[in-house]
C-alpha cells in the first residue's frame, strides 16, 4: 500500500469533467476524426497533434459574443480546472534517475540543454505583463486555467497545461476557448481577449492522457477589446499578442536538480482541509524553489519536474514555469507547467506542484504553434 503521506492530489489540472474512467488510448472516435478535425504546419513531426478551434473571423466573432461584458464579469464564478485525486509515489529509483526510465512507446530526446529563443518585450509597454487566465466551456459548464503569452515567430503563442486545451478523456477540445492577459477583478480585460485558433501538443496527450505531455502551446488570433457605442459594446481589434504584452522565452531539456524555478498562477480551489487562502483574482507567485524528478504512474509521469514548496490550488493548471526570472522585465524563460499538485505530507495543504519535463519533442510542439498563420484582423 502507498504511505498517505505519499499522496498525490491533481488539484490543479483538467476539468471537472475529466472525472471520467481510467485513459485507455486513443479512442475510436479520435482516430476517426483525426484527419478531418487536426491540422498540421508544414513538415510538422508525426508526434505532434494540432486541433482547430476557431478559424476564421466568423468563427472568432461568435467566440467574442459569448465573452461579452457582462458575462466576463461573473468570471472568476466559474470553475477552476480540477480532475480529482490520485495517489502515487514521489521518490523513487526512476524519479531520481529521470527521463531514461520513460513510458513504454515514448519518445527518447537528448538531455542537453536548448535555449530555443529569449523573452520578448512588449512593443508598446514595458515591463512584460504575459501571463493571464485562459476561459473555456466543456458541456455546459465555464472552467478556467491558468497561461502565459511565449515569444514566437507569430507573436501569436500562449502556453498553458494540455488538460486546460483538450479534454483527453473525452478526445475533444473545449468550446469558446479564449486568454485574457492580466485580468481585472471584475471581468476586465485591460490587454486584450485573445481568441484560440488552434492547439498543438503533443500525440500522447490527446491519445493516451499521458500526464509527461500535460502541456499545449495554443496559437491566437489577435486581440480586441469590447468598446462601448451607442448603448452597447463593438469588438476594436488591438493587434497581436506578443506585441501587446510581450512573451517569455522557452527552455528545453534542462535537467531538473541544476537550476531553481519561480511558478506563477491563478490558485482558487479548496486545499485538502477545506480551507481557501487563494480567491483566483489575483496572479500568485510560489517561493523560487529548486526541482527534482518524480513520478506518478497512475497519471502516466514518468518524467515530472517537482517544485516544492508551493501551496498552489485547483486554477493555477497551466502557469509558467520560468527560469533566470528578472521582475523588472518581466521576462523569464518557460521551463514548464504547472500540471499537478501534491500534498506529499497529507497534511492540510498542498506543498509542491509538479511540471512535465520540457524536452525536444516540446520544442517541436512549440514550432508548430509558432509557425502557424491567423486573419489580420477580427473585426
Amino acid at each position: 500500500m502507498i504511505p498517505r503521506a505519499r499522496h498525490l492530489v491533481a488539484a490543479a489540472l483538467s476539468s471537472a469533467l475529466l472525472m471520467l474512467p481510467a485513459f485507455t488510448g486513443i479512442s475510436n472516435a479520435l482516430a476517426e476524426t483525426a484527419t478531418s478535425t487536426a491540422t498540421s504546419a508544414a513538415a510538422a513531426p508525426s508526434h505532434v497533434y494540432t486541433v482547430p478551434l476557431a478559424k476564421t473571423v466568423d468563427d472568432v466573432k461568435k467566440v467574442a459574443e459569448y465573452w461579452r461584458p457582462e458575462k466576463l464579469k461573473k468570471a472568476d464564478s466559474y470553475s477552476p480546472a480540477t480532475p480529482g485525486s490520485q495517489a502515487a509515489p514521489t521518490s523513487s529509483a526512476a524519479a531520481a534517475a529521470g527521463p531514461t526510465h520513460r513510458a513504454a512507446g515514448a519518445i527518447k530526446r537528448p538531455a542537453t540543454t536548448a535555449n530555443d529563443l529569449q523573452g520578448a518585450l512588449a512593443a508598446r509597454s514595458t515591463p512584460a505583463r504575459t501571463m493571464g487566465k485562459v476561459y473555456f466551456r466543456f458541456g455546459a459548464k465555464e472552467y478556467w486555467c491558468s497561461a502565459s503569452a511565449v515569444s514566437a515567430r507569430n507573436r501569436s503563442v500562449v502556453a498553458t497545461a494540455g488538460h486546460c486545451a483538450f479534454d483527453a478523456r473525452q478526445t475533444k477540445a473545449p468550446e469558446y476557448w479564449i486568454f485574457v492577459p492580466n485580468p481585472g477583478v471584475n471581468g476586465e480585460a485591460p490587454d486584450g481577449i485573445y481568441v484560440g485558433a488552434s492547439v498543438s501538443m503533443h500525440e500522447d496527450w490527446p491519445g493516451k492522457g499521458d500526464y509527461d505531455y500535460d502541456y499545449a502551446f495554443v496559437t491566437v488570433h489577435r486581440g480586441f477589446t469590447w468598446v462601448s457605442k451607442n448603448g452597447g459594446y463593438v469588438m476594436a481589434d488591438v493587434g497581436r499578442l506578443q506585441d501587446n504584452i510581450g512573451g517569455q522565452g522557452l527552455e528545453l531539456n534542462k535537467r531538473p536538480s541544476t537550476y531553481t524555478v519561480a511558478s506563477f498562477g491563478y490558485p482558487a480551489g479548496a486545499q485538502p482541509d477545506g480551507t481557501r487562502p487563494y480567491d483566483g483574482r489575483t496572479l500568485q507567485m510560489c517561493p523560487i524553489g529548486p526541482t527534482r524528478w518524480t513520478v506518478a504512474p497512475s497519471r502516466g509521469l514518468q518524467k515530472g519536474v517537482l517544485l516544492q514548496p508551493c501551496a498552489f490550488s485547483p486554477g493555477a493548471s497551466g502557469g509558467p514555469w520560468l527560469t533566470g526570472y528578472d521582475k523588472n522585465r518581466g521576462l523569464g524563460k518557460l521551463t514548464g507547467v504547472n500540471s499537478l499538485t501534491w500534498n506529499t505530507d497529507a497534511k492540510g495543504g498542498y506543498d509542491a506542484v509538479s511540471s512535465p519535463y520540457f524536452d525536444t519533442a516540446t520544442g517541436d510542439v512549440y514550432r508548430d504553434a509558432a509557425g502557424r498563420s491567423t486573419p489580420g484582423s477580427v473585426t
